[in-house]
């Protein structure tokens, strides 16, 4: 069960990207962390702009909703997601998770 916090309007997670895959996408969930493959290199932020535009994309709110608030140089990030609650974030990303190691 992926862990998420609500604070003001918000929710907040983490997830774990591997970044320079073949195409950009959730990956499933791992001990309530969300893992994610991006296709862009972890240079010059690229890797933290197709993490948050493919999060937005999934939870259907503006890219300026989605901010990475922790782990800007690490492959584990800390994401704050505005104008969504735990139940619309779950309700949304569910799809996307399955059984993966």
């Amino acid at each position: 069960m992926l862990q998420v916090q609500e604070e003001a309007g918000a929710v907040i997670f983490s997830v774990k990207v591997q970044p320079r895959s073949s195409k950009s996408k959730v990956t499933g969930e791992y001990e309530g962390i969300v893992k994610m493959s991006l296709k862009a290199p972890p240079v010059d932020g690229e890797a933290n702009l197709e993490c948050c535009r493919l999060l937005a994309r999934i939870l259907g709110v503006p890219r300026s909703q989605v901010q990475i608030v922790s782990g800007l140089r690490a492959k584990m990030k800390r994401v704050k997601v505005e104008g969504l609650s735990a139940a619309g974030f779950a309700e949304k990303i569910t799809p996307y998770l399955s059984v993966s190691s």
